[in-house]
């Protein structure tokens, strides 16, 4: 054994194999046997370090991912909503308070930017999937309908991507004339539309087919062409162009 093994077990960073007696330390549980041993309660436990007065760090965090669940239907114990908890929300909970608070907003902004970058790697706009993928954690979590405008150059190459509407997606208020001076102004050659569904429900309405058809005429007119209308659910999409909808 290393003496940098013999300092952690001398400081009881190892877990007790029979009395499992560092189960409620999860701060050193990490240290001796790395992030991924960690239950979610643990990971975010190891982050806050204290919890309150009659609460350890692991119950606080037990009661975080509880409120967490109100955002999934289908699981009361989910981490999907924890980052669509605001700090009021947050501070709601006994034993959280603005410093704690700060701390789980941030580390969910970092794990979206993580989550972004890593697909940004392999991003592909001929490929809905990883299209989907990489707007996934922008649009997942989001309490409202957000309609964005992804402008491609002759490559198929990125340009840029902006919000064109937030609330419903209607056929009678989204604007193709707006879409398309976008486009111009940016020297677009074709575009794709993406749009969250808050239910986590990614079966395209009635009206995402009829917003999608009067945008792809219009972009026939204009030889811009619409190349896909994208749907983000829960942590799945909807291609309509793969569902033959355009």
């Amino acid at each position: 054994m290393s003496g940098k093994d013999d300092k952690l077990y001398e400081s009881g960073y190892f877990l007790n194999s029979h009395t499992g007696e560092n189960e409620h330390r999860p701060y050193e549980r990490c240290m001796a046997l790395g992030a991924s041993s960690l239950s979610d309660a643990q990971l975010i436990a190891a982050i806050l370090r204290t919890g309150t007065k009659g609460i350890d760090a692991t119950k606080l965090a037990e009661e975080i991912i509880k409120m967490c669940g109100r955002f999934d239907t289908n699981d009361n114990d989910s981490l999907i909503g924890l980052a669509n908890l605001s700090i009021p929300e947050l501070m709601k909970i006994k034993g959280v308070g603005r410093v704690k608070a700060v701390q789980i907003q941030c580390i969910c902004e970092l794990a979206r930017r993580i989550a972004k970058k890593t697909a940004a790697v392999k991003l592909d706009f001929s490929s809905p999937e990883t299209i989907a993928g990489y707007y996934m954690q922008d649009l997942r979590g989001l309490d409202k309908e957000h309609l964005i405008l992804v402008l491609l150059d002759n490559k198929c190459c990125r340009i840029r991507d902006c919000i064109i509407s937030v609330g419903t997606v209607n056929a009678s208020l989204v604007n193709p004339r707006e879409i398309f001076m976008e486009a111009l102004k940016y020297g677009a050659s074709s575009i794709i539309l993406l749009h969250n569904h808050p239910s986590g429900d990614e079966t395209p309405s009635r009206n995402d087919i009829l917003v999608t058809k009067r945008v792809a005429e219009a972009g026939e007119i204009m030889g811009i062409h619409l190349l896909d209308h994208i749907i983000i659910g829960d942590n799945k999409y909807t291609s309509l162009k793969e569902k033959e909808y355009m």
